[in-house]
């Protein structure tokens, strides 16, 4: 890792701790689910150090108390909800928290997802298949149909999907029904994208590449399997997290206030075309 780091610092010019914040986001209010380990952290991370007042969740308390303190203890505006989001009841306690700490909602990530089993598309069992979606793509609708109300209120918002290089481009045989339901984030984002514009809400996605994560563990179990993944990506390394965080921070900003239905992919060159 300090290898990588040392990489990316002679990329990036400057450190990773100083990535962000010329308070750009200041006044906002965002919920980042699955936001205490891993992308989500650091894209709750960037936000709350550009200025928003953010609201992490997790399924499990524990994991929401440590990342509540982490941000905290950086001076962030933050706090924090246990929330699996394909429970109704979870979904409405988490946009309660934003509107009673904070006053309201103007951004939603929607970074929650499942993975129960690999294997072909086609040999997957049903119940995979439809937790899989419960999560990655219901929950998804349904947290922004839900948070809708709430941007309408401050007569815009913006709402990020992330989905995955994998939604572009399946991996072999090992994530077949995960790389559909990546797919349909990428078609949810168009199509919501046009109902919400004229509203001044805008809707985009982000496709990560292979990122060093706990989620990721599973395709670099060993260093043949991390060998064969960076045979794809031209670039020749892994993603950080805080790498996708800053793409997220820029499509809730003002900076992109023309952008709207689209899908920026930060796979470092991998093959991204449907």
């Amino acid at each position: 890792m300090s290898m990588l780091k040392t990489i990316l610092n002679k990329v990036l010019g400057r450190p990773l701790s100083n990535m962000a914040s010329n308070g750009k986001l200041r006044g906002k209010v965002a919920i980042v689910t699955a936001s205490t380990d891993g992308i989500g952290f650091a894209i709750a991370e960037r936000l709350a150090a550009d200025g928003a007042s953010v609201v992490v969740s997790s399924r499990k308390e524990n994991n929401v108390t440590s990342a509540v303190e982490k941000l905290k203890a950086c001076g962030y505006s933050v706090s924090g909800v246990v929330c699996h989001v394909s429970k109704a009841s979870d979904r409405e306690r988490l946009i309660k928290e934003a509107q009673d700490k904070f006053g309201g909602i103007d951004i939603l990530v929607s970074n929650a997802a499942a993975n129960p089993g690999v294997g072909p598309v086609l040999e997957s069992p049903e119940e995979v298949w439809d937790k899989i979606f419960e999560v990655n793509v219901k929950a998804a609708y349904l947290l922004s149909k839900e948070v809708l109300p709430y941007l309408r209120k401050r007569h815009g918002g913006s709402i990020v999907y992330i989905s995955s290089i994998l939604g572009f481009e399946p991996l072999g045989q090992l994530l077949g029904v995960y790389s559909v339901s990546k797919t349909a984030l990428l078609g949810l984002t168009k199509a919501a994208a046009k109902d919400l514009a004229s509203e001044n809400i805008r809707v985009n996605c982000v496709a990560p590449g292979i990122v060093i994560t706990k989620f990721s563990a599973a395709l670099r179990e060993s260093k043949e399997s991390e060998e064969l993944l960076l045979q794809n990506i031209p670039m020749k390394r892994l993603a950080v997290p805080k790498e996708i965080s800053g793409v997220v921070s820029f499509l809730v900003s003002d900076d992109a206030s023309y952008i709207t239905g689209e899908t920026i992919v930060a796979s470092g060159g991998m093959a991204s075309r449907l």
